[in-house]
């Protein structure tokens, strides 16, 4: 039985001890779950609601018997976490993050992970409500699993993470770090800060007052990010403050071009800048959506290739392999780990 340890109980963490101990039912036990958080009340809330087998009243003893480790806290405590689990730490242990931004944590990582230790970044491109009540088994079901080992990671450590994102259910993407940044910045945190940028500026007009009174659903769906976390959010800013700057200085760019085309069209409604510009973010929209339906049709087909039992087998190779394979070493006749597969898109 191979043991996870995963620090950060919130929604994130709770899923993925859901989804690893309902993998684990259905094949023999094969895991124990065991889970901590700096708030005792969602250490027992999460063992209650069915997410870990233990908790443990100390970062270090959760760590001390773990084979994997996930950090599921806020991305600006990983540094801390990385510090005191490090000493802890057995040797081949793999342990990886579900932070949202990775740049700063691979650095982090190679800095305070020990040499006997391999690292592997990771983020689930998934997300709803942040209380831990929302945490469900099936929250990464089809959701990217953005992937970066760290220059130390072994193919086995690698393989291992890998067989635990399939478990959940996510389609691994292998991106370097930098650029995992570069591209969340774009297509969620500049969505957050539009959001919260819009609620900010209309809440603090003279008129909001009254204007709220005639808000609908377009309104509420474009602001409804701005209810995310207001600490959880700077820091992944903070943490991502180059990138984040860039695409700031993007959209103003876009903002001033279409803001030119109103000012120059003097109310004449044949001007054609303002449609052109109207034009190309709808017709965007429809090719990102039409890509992302045939993505997602796709998905069953390929699902469909493998019956049930041999997906089965191939998680439980994937995510026990690297793990198993140390504790079976030098068995002759044992079948030599196969090659890991390039997701890179």
């Amino acid at each position: 039985m191979q043991q996870v340890a995963i620090i950060g109980l919130g929604l994130i963490g709770s899923s993925i001890g859901l989804g690893l101990r309902r993998w684990s039912a259905g094949h023999g036990g094969a895991l124990r779950v065991v889970g901590f958080d700096s708030e005792m009340s969602r250490q027992q809330q999460a063992k209650r609601m069915g997410a870990l087998d233990d908790t443990q009243w100390s970062l270090s003893r959760a760590v001390a018997d773990a084979d994997i480790v996930v950090i599921a806290t806020p991305v600006i405590a990983i540094e801390s976490v990385l510090s005191d689990i490090g000493p802890a730490l057995k040797p081949g242990a793999v342990v990886t993050d579900t932070g949202s931004t990775k740049a700063d944590v691979l650095q982090w990582a190679e800095r305070l992970i020990p040499a006997h230790v391999a690292f592997v970044g990771s983020h689930p491109m998934a997300g709803k409500a942040e209380s831990i009540e929302a945490a469900d088994a099936d929250l990464f079901n089809g959701a990217t699993w953005c992937v970066c080992p760290s220059i130390r990671a072994t193919e086995e450590a690698v393989t291992t993470v890998l067989g635990m994102i399939n478990a959940l259910g996510a389609e691994s993407f292998f991106v370097d770090p930098t650029e995992h940044d570069a591209y969340v910045g774009g297509v969620s945190h500049l969505p957050f800060i539009v959001s919260a940028a819009l609620m900010r500026t209309l809440a603090q007009d003279s008129s909001w007052r009254d204007m709220r009174t005639l808000s609908a659903s377009g309104f509420r769906d474009t602001t409804r990010l701005a209810l995310g976390s207001p600490q959880m959010h700077r820091d992944i800013l903070l943490t991502n403050r180059e990138s984040v700057l860039r695409w700031i200085s993007q959209l103003t760019a876009s903002l001033e071009e279409l803001q030119r085309a109103l000012s120059e069209s003097d109310g004449d409604t044949s001007s054609g800048e303002v449609e052109k510009y109207l034009t190309e973010a709808r017709d965007a929209r429809v090719e990102w959506a039409v890509q992302e339906q045939r993505s997602s049709e796709q998905r069953p087909a390929t699902a469909d290739e493998l019956s049930r039992e041999k997906m089965g087998d191939q998680m439980s190779r994937m995510f026990l392999g690297g793990l198993g394979r140390r504790r079976r070493m030098g068995r002759e006749d044992e079948e030599k780990p196969a090659k890991m597969r390039d997701d890179r898109r």
